[in-house]
């Protein structure tokens, strides 16, 4: 799950498993796997970083589990 912000200033968490495609159009247009659209402050890079931080959290765990 990552951590967004809607262009009204509210900020919203988001199942990152769910993203399709991450665009600038210039703001930046999410668009899930359902065909859903959000358009959030956040840069497409910073979409980006906290989607690979997601997953490195998940693959942390899951290394942990396999060696512990």
């Amino acid at each position: 799950m990552i951590t967004l912000t809607h262009m009204n200033g509210k900020t919203f968490v988001l199942n990152a498993e769910v993203i399709e495609t991450v665009e600038r159009t210039p703001d930046t247009v999410i668009t899930l796997i359902n065909g859903k659209k959000l358009v959030v402050k956040e840069d497409v890079e910073e979409v980006i970083n906290k989607v690979i931080e997601y997953k490195r959290r998940i693959f942390e765990i899951l290394l942990e589990k396999r060696e512990g």
